[in-house]
């Protein structure tokens, strides 16, 4: 059967997508939340949407732990679905709510990451992450 209409996957190949997806999608989101990590420590006031009134410090400082913190576990494929739900959450809020009164290509960014993330907390990172070495080494001692 041709590999283009075969319904089966190449485990090795989905490993290798995984990993390649996580680490692009990881730096991109550095990308985002870099800039919001500078905002935090830069002393000056704060001005960031106040998601359930629970101040914009506050929702700030989530957004810099999943946009930063949980991106660079990605990369690592450490934690990969902690870090991943709480980036679902971010991009949920981002795309859905922040934006959801903007035209499409507004919250099209924020849907698009929200989606590749669905992916990695259904599917998990792959072979080649921390969290399948952990897995494993797990498995060794029972």
């Amino acid at each position: 059967m041709n590999y283009f209409t075969s319904t089966k996957s190449n485990p090795i190949l989905v490993d290798i997508v995984l990993l390649v997806i996580r680490i692009f999608v990881g730096f991109a989101m550095l990308s985002h939340g870099f800039p919001k990590l500078q905002d935090l420590l830069s002393g000056e006031e704060i001005q960031f949407y106040d998601f359930l009134g629970m101040g914009q410090k506050t929702s700030l400082i989530l957004a810099v732990f999943a946009e930063f913190v949980c991106s660079i576990f990605i990369i690592l494929g450490l934690f990969t679905r902690f870090a991943v739900f709480f980036l679902i959450i971010t991009m949920a809020v981002a795309g859905l709510v922040i934006h959801s009164g903007d035209p499409f290509p507004k919250k099209e960014t924020s849907l698009l990451y929200l989606s590749v993330y669905l992916i990695f907390f259904a599917f998990g990172p792959g072979r080649y992450s921390i969290d399948y070495m952990i897995g494993k080494r797990q498995e060794s001692k029972w």
